[in-house]
């Protein structure tokens, strides 16, 4: 319990640490919001009032937190652009990257743990060459390149699905599942490629320790020592590999977005950049950041379950 929360601590300073890195960061780069919405409107009388309304003459610590509180029960500010809460427009799109991430790490998962035990197993041979082969050219893609492929091949050519044919979710679910599976799939043919060369190595490593001769010189069958010791050592590395990628996925998910046009976190907030609207950029910052904070303290935790030498350590 102390190592859990020890981690789940360490996760709540690290997120405090980045809202006051993003909130101070946009404040010294952003300008004065009150001239960046008033426009061509903006007569010195109307900035400095509608500067006073939105507390920017306030001390800039005092905005921190107004801005972290306010963030705490769900008020993100209002978007410069489209002048509605920025909550409503965060909210709605965090289940399409999360949708699409989540579908991306299962289809990694399905995709190497089968490949890597069976390469492991028959290391050499011709098929585990191929596959190494293969493995190494699928490596060299970044995910927006797979995605680019995934479109001409699947999108264009064959007519699987239509690019840019994205279906919201409230409107057919298994429409935007679909429509899901080919971006997600871009996103997890590179990480299922590394999943399966370090899965092969580290079932490799771990069949020439002592112990698996051990059980061997007591008869066990091959397959028995294979899932019932090796494989329980093996994926130790693997898991914590698996937790980085779920991390790595989600900033996957914001460039293949833009391939698939797909409105999720990662196109609004490239928009909202273009479009200098920092309520937005700052909110979609943050969500993305507490993600991955979540996410990698989940897997570590569920490391030193696995492994308790960690917890102690």
């Amino acid at each position: 319990m102390k190592y859990a929360g020890k981690k789940v601590l360490t996760m709540l300073i690290t997120l405090f640490a980045v809202t006051l890195f993003v909130f101070f960061a946009f404040h010294f780069i952003s300008g004065d919001p009150a001239t960046s919405i008033l426009g061509t409107q903006g007569t010195p009388e109307r900035i400095e009032a509608l500067r006073e309304e939105m507390g920017l003459n306030d001390p800039v610590l005092v905005q921190y937190g107004r801005w972290a509180f306010g963030f705490l029960k769900g008020d993100m500010g209002t978007s410069y652009s489209y002048k509605i809460p920025v909550a409503e427009m965060v909210t709605d799109k965090i289940p399409v990257t999360l949708t699409l991430t989540v579908l991306a790490f299962f289809m990694m998962i399905l995709i190497s743990v089968p490949l890597g035990i069976y390469t492991a197993k028959h290391a050499g041979g011709i098929i585990d060459r191929t596959i190494y082969i293969i493995n190494q050219v699928i490596m060299a893609f970044p995910p927006f390149f797979a995605g680019i492929l995934i479109t001409l091949v699947f999108g264009r050519i064959l007519k699987f699905f239509t690019p840019g044919g994205y279906v919201s979710y409230d409107k057919d679910f298994w429409g935007f599942v679909g429509y899901m599976f080919f971006p997600a799939f871009a996103i997890a043919l590179p990480k299922a490629a590394m999943a399966v060369k370090l899965l092969r190595s580290s079932v490799i490593s771990e069949s020439k320790l002592d112990y698996v001769r051990t059980a061997y010189s007591r008869g066990n069958a091959t397959k028995a020592v294979l899932y019932k010791h090796v494989l329980k050592n093996a994926l130790i590395p693997v898991i914590t590999f698996l937790g980085m990628t779920l991390a790595d996925m989600i900033a996957g998910s914001i460039i293949i977005e833009q391939v698939f046009s797909i409105p999720g976190l990662g196109r609004i907030l490239l928009t909202s950049i273009f479009n200098r609207d920092y309520p937005v950029v700052m909110a979609v910052i943050v969500c993305i950041a507490m993600l991955v904070l979540v996410i990698n303290t989940v897997v570590d935790i569920i490391y030193g379950l696995v492994d308790p030498r960690i917890s102690v350590e």
